[in-house]
């Protein structure tokens, strides 16, 4: 498995503890998809009430423009002007619905006052409905043919088309306004039992039932709408709470990470003074600097003083590393430095204990590197952590391999690989976070801090570099550090500025 590490000093993998955090926020949530599931309230009255008053009102031009239009046509047909006496009573039953329609508007709509105002505006409907049965009832004896009861038929299939369109979200409108002319229908092609009066009643009677279903679909479906919009609003607002709550609670952890860091930092400075008047003075008593320890238990308690005082201290410096980078006060001195020596040093360093552990340390170098812009402290301290750790979890008689040479984007690596019993693959982000340990360090008698792979992140990626982990349980385990292309140094001519005559420049390749 192959590992990257991240350009955030703070932020170094995947931390498995975070499991309880942000309870609230999943809380929340949950209960809102939770209440979704079970259904949401279709009461919105008052909605629909002001949508139908709305659409009543931007309508109110078409109904008397219709009805002028229609008395023009009858009396065109029957060259009688008297057909115009039926379009008074419609007009002012249209004036009336507007004036209950603005009345309406002007209140505040409860759920109470929508109930009532739908069962006004629908007497205000059956009234326009009295109105079509007086036009319903006119007749023509000079028309000849069946030519004036199309002209009925056609001017109520219209009006039921507009009152169905404009009414849509006041149910039973259409049934309500078109139920007394369709009455008076019946009854005139009861009593005149002619082909035309059955044929239109029929047809007028067909486009109600029609009218009436389709609008009720309508109503259905901008119900639907309105409930979706109000469930979308709904988790809108419960994933608003959320995020303020999760904006909040990442607030207090940046404060609390900051305390934590200055803590340990100003911690570790008061543990390291008299921690090194400790390994002191133990390192003369075992020396025997003053005069012999003539009891050889004291000269054993001494060493295992001093032992025990530098892992303590190794410890300490850990925490203070890893708490100056995640303060950001981490500071490169950066300078023209060799990997290659770098890592022979290390390796030297580390050698003495693996020849403790029967361990065979080899080396592959590409020869003539060139130097790197980097800080030495600092890379040193990421080969010899890495090295450490090798040998740390490498066991008896087994092999560490070092390879330092060029990365295929012309930067530098150096590899790292041992046969130790490797790391789980879902411990691997474990291991790269800070403080965490997987099984195997857990059961080793050499157990650290758990902060060394953070460590080398960080100082890598204040490098602009990358940390690569890849292991195999029972296999081994290889670590790579790797320096970008452009701290890879070659020489340049020398500037001829004053203050920088006679140095020597470099510049990333």
């Amino acid at each position: 498995m192959r590992t990257g590490v991240s350009t955030s000093t703070d932020k170094n993998i995947v931390d498995r503890s975070r499991s309880h955090r942000n309870r609230a926020v999943s809380k929340a949530v949950r209960q809102t998809r939770e209440r979704l599931q079970t259904g949401h309230s279709s009461n919105f009255d008052r909605e629909l009430m002001d949508m139908h008053i709305d659409t009543l009102l931007q309508g109110a031009a078409i109904v008397p423009i219709f009805v002028v239009v229609v008395a023009a046509l009858g009396v065109y047909l029957t060259r009688d002007a008297g057909i115009f006496l039926w379009t008074v009573p419609i007009l002012v039953a249209h004036a009336i619905n507007m004036l209950l329609g603005r009345r309406a508007r002007k209140q505040e709509m409860t759920l109470e006052s929508a109930r009532k105002w739908r069962q006004i505006l629908l007497l205000g409907q059956l009234l326009t409905g009295l109105c079509w049965a007086i036009f319903a009832m006119q007749n023509c004896s000079t028309c000849g043919g069946d030519s004036f009861s199309l002209y009925k038929g056609t001017t109520l299939l219209v009006a039921i088309c507009i009152t169905a369109m404009a009414s849509f979200m006041l149910p039973r409108a259409v049934p309500f306004t078109y139920a007394p002319p369709t009455v008076v229908l019946v009854v005139t092609a009861i009593l005149t039992r002619k082909p035309s009066d059955i044929a239109l009643t029929a047809a007028i009677s067909v486009a109600v039932i029609f009218f009436t279903f389709i609008t009720n679909r309508m109503f259905q479906s901008n119900l639907k709408i309105l409930s979706f919009q109000s469930e979308k609003d709904d988790l809108i607002a419960e994933l608003e709470v959320a995020n303020s709550m999760s904006d909040e609670a990442r607030r207090r952890a940046e404060e609390a990470n900051l305390a934590k860091s200055r803590f340990l930092a100003s911690m570790s400075h008061e543990l390291r003074t008299p921690l090194n008047a400790i390994l002191g003075f133990s390192e003369v008593m075992s020396a025997e600097v003053m005069g012999p320890l003539n009891n050889p238990t004291y000269r054993e308690y001494t060493s295992d003083i001093h032992r025990s005082g530098q892992h303590l201290l190794n410890l300490i410096n850990e925490i203070l590393d890893l708490s100056r980078i995640e303060a950001g006060k981490y500071e490169l001195n950066e300078e023209s430095v060799s990997l290659l020596d770098i890592a022979e040093d290390c390796i030297g360093m580390v050698q003495l204990r693996a020849r403790a552990k029967n361990i065979s340390i080899s080396s592959q170098i590409e020869p003539q590197l060139p130097s790197v812009w980097a800080d030495e402290k600092s890379m040193r301290q990421v080969i010899l952590n890495l090295l450490s750790n090798a040998v740390k979890f490498t066991p008896q008689g087994g092999e560490i391999s070092v390879k330092v040479g060029w990365t295929a984007g012309g930067g530098e690596y150096v590899a790292i690989r041992d046969n130790g019993p490797g790391i789980p693959e879902e411990e691997i982000p474990v291991v790269l976070s800070a403080f965490g340990q997987g099984s195997i360090a857990i059961k080793s008698a050499e157990q650290g801090t758990g902060l060394g792979l953070p460590i080398v992140q960080a100082i890598l990626a204040k490098h602009d570099g990358q940390f690569m982990l890849k292991s195999k349980l029972r296999e081994g385990t290889e670590v790579i550090a790797i320096l970008p292309a452009k701290r890879v140094l070659q020489s340049l001519p020398a500037v001829e500025d004053a203050p920088l005559a006679g140095r020597r420049k470099k510049s990333f390749a």
